[in-house]
């Protein structure tokens, strides 16, 4: 019986830890940087990639600040750091990361609208 009650506990914390994981990733996601290109949720055919890219680079044409634009593309699509970006553009990595929060909350308005 203690066997069969440990059992059920180690699975029970493993789910747990596993739930866990899932809702920090969302979070971590939904809040932070969330990927332009992929959604976990269903995978890409090749045609819906190309759709993709192309809604992408229409979103970046259409934010108002040029200086975003640059920020977004390096950080997301370029996939370089902060401190590389802020080098790039001799500016602080305080002010890349603004800039980054502030494009996305454009970005996330032009896509829910």
């Amino acid at each position: 019986m203690d066997e069969a009650r440990t059992v059920i506990d180690f699975y029970k914390k493993e789910l747990y830890r596993i739930g866990w994981r899932i809702q920090y990733q969302a979070k971590k996601q939904r809040k932070h940087e969330c990927s332009l290109t992929y959604d976990p949720v269903r995978p890409y055919s090749g045609s819906d990639q190309m759709e993709q890219k192309i809604l992408v680079k229409q979103l970046l044409a259409a934010l108002p600040s040029p200086l975003g634009r640059t920020v977004i593309r390096e950080l997301y699509l370029q996939d370089k750091t902060e401190a590389q970006v802020a080098k790039a553009l001799n500016m602080s990595q305080q002010a890349v990361n603004k800039w980054k929060q502030k494009t996305l909350k454009q970005l996330c308005q032009m896509m829910s609208s």
